[in-house]
């Protein structure tokens, strides 16, 4: 049997940039299996003007002034910008990893005898778990996202 902890779905700007939104779920006793989905978009900024400009802002924020002049004539290598957004687990007794993957579409799963790389299997216990969503970078005005986390029973599997 499936049982759907979260299904949530949210906005984030690029005020919501360099943090994270954490949800918290109770799992009941006898969950053998945990799964993620997490979908977000846009994935690039396709506004070359704006790319430019937040480029040559980083370009000012991070580069000695010798080499501005340089950096900022080649700013379109560092296209495309892209939003990054990133997963990691936390179950009640300790950390269970973290899918810092650029994929926009990701689907994770843990259960005692696996885990997606990046997550480390072992028991689902019951208690208050966590799903952590780091925004490492928005770019685009508005990005979409959800977020669906569920448990399976052994008998499902």
């Amino acid at each position: 049997m499936k049982t759907v902890l979260v299904d949530a779905q949210g906005k984030v700007t690029p005020a919501g940039s360099k943090s994270h939104i954490v949800y918290r779920f109770f799992v009941p006793n006898g969950a053998e299996r945990l799964g993620i989905h997490f979908n977000y978009g846009p994935k690039y900024l396709e506004d070359q003007e704006k790319a430019k400009l937040l480029i040559e802002q980083g370009i000012d924020a991070y580069f000695e002034a010798e080499y501005l002049e340089q950096a900022k004539s080649r700013w379109q290598s560092c296209l495309p910008l892209q939003n990054l957004i990133t997963v990691s687990v936390d179950a009640p007794d300790r950390h269970r990893g973290a899918a810092h993957r650029h994929d926009r579409e990701q689907l994770h799963v843990l259960s005692r005898h696996e885990a997606t790389p990046g997550l480390v299997q072992g028991e689902i216990i019951p208690g208050m778990w966590e799903v952590t969503l780091s925004l490492h970078a928005i770019v685009t005005d508005v990005c979409d996202y959800t977020l669906k986390v569920w448990v399976e029973e052994e008998d499902a599997q």
